[in-house]
């Protein structure tokens, strides 16, 4: 079923009212009723009672997302929430690297007193645990240095930093932040595709996917790079999405604003 997003964020948010100074325009755009006048919405076009939010001239009219402006906003406060989770998610392997590299060794004679406890349990439902892979994962942890888990909990926090502000800046639509989603996420996937060769998993699989789609995404309907007429393309969509209600609300042409 098709989702009118129009009046889903108006239900959600109210309505978006105007006042224009152009008298032939006003005229068309407020409405008397029973209850009072009534204004035209400028994003789900609906009158609704009340005084307008705003007044001027019709070309200083709010920039009101619309229709396939408000389906994208929609994508990206998705894509932000998921970069806003994994950000803390990443902050708290930091901490925990953080913590094991200051207490290594009580970590490690807890870890094989933990492993002494166990042999005799796996080893009656034939599992050796001293040649298991996890088990040997570990216990590699244990021979990195000082300094080095310390590095590695900086990247770490480095990289949760630059998922939160990304998620930060996908919530708020900023445009640098289409930018910075794109170039962080594009400079991972050979990464995540060279892991694959290692060992595939589904979550490996899916998590490419969502990334690669997610780029191309952003990349095409943001008009970033230069794509699809890039800035300029972009700003004038997203004025005539807005001004376009205003005018075809008021029944006048939209060529005739841009003529």
């Amino acid at each position: 079923m098709k989702i009118d997003w129009d009046r889903r964020t108006c239900a959600r948010r109210g309505h978006i009212t105007y006042l224009p100074h152009e008298e032939h325009l006003r005229d068309k755009l407020r409405a008397d009723t029973a209850l009072g006048e009534a204004w035209r919405c400028l994003r789900c076009g609906d009158f609704a009672l009340g005084t307008p939010h705003g007044s001027g001239p019709a070309a200083d009219a709010p920039l009101v997302p619309r229709g396939k402006v408000l389906r994208d906003l929609f994508v990206l406060r998705f894509l932000a929430v998921e970069r806003a989770v994994r950000g803390v998610f990443i902050v708290l392997a930091a901490l925990g690297v953080w913590q094991f590299s200051n207490r290594k060794d009580a970590v490690r004679r807890f870890f094989d007193e933990y492993v002494a406890v166990l042999r005799p349990v796996a080893r009656h439902f034939h599992y050796d645990l001293d040649h298991s892979p996890v088990v040997g994962t570990i216990q590699k942890t244990f021979g990195y240095r000082h300094s080095t888990l310390l590095l590695v909990a900086a990247l770490l926090l480095a990289y949760a930093l630059v998922e939160i502000v990304e998620g930060v800046g996908l919530w708020r639509a900023k445009r640098w932040a289409e930018y910075l989603t794109v170039v962080a996420t594009a400079a991972f996937l050979p990464l995540e595709i060279y892991e694959l060769t290692e060992k595939v998993s589904w979550l490996k699989i899916a998590t490419l996917v969502i990334n690669i789609l997610a780029v191309l995404y952003i990349a095409l309907t943001k008009r970033l790079f230069g794509l699809r007429g890039g800035r300029e393309a972009f700003d004038e969509e997203r004025h005539s999405a807005s001004l376009l209600e205003v005018e075809t609300s008021a029944g006048v042409p939209a060529t005739a604003h841009n003529g």
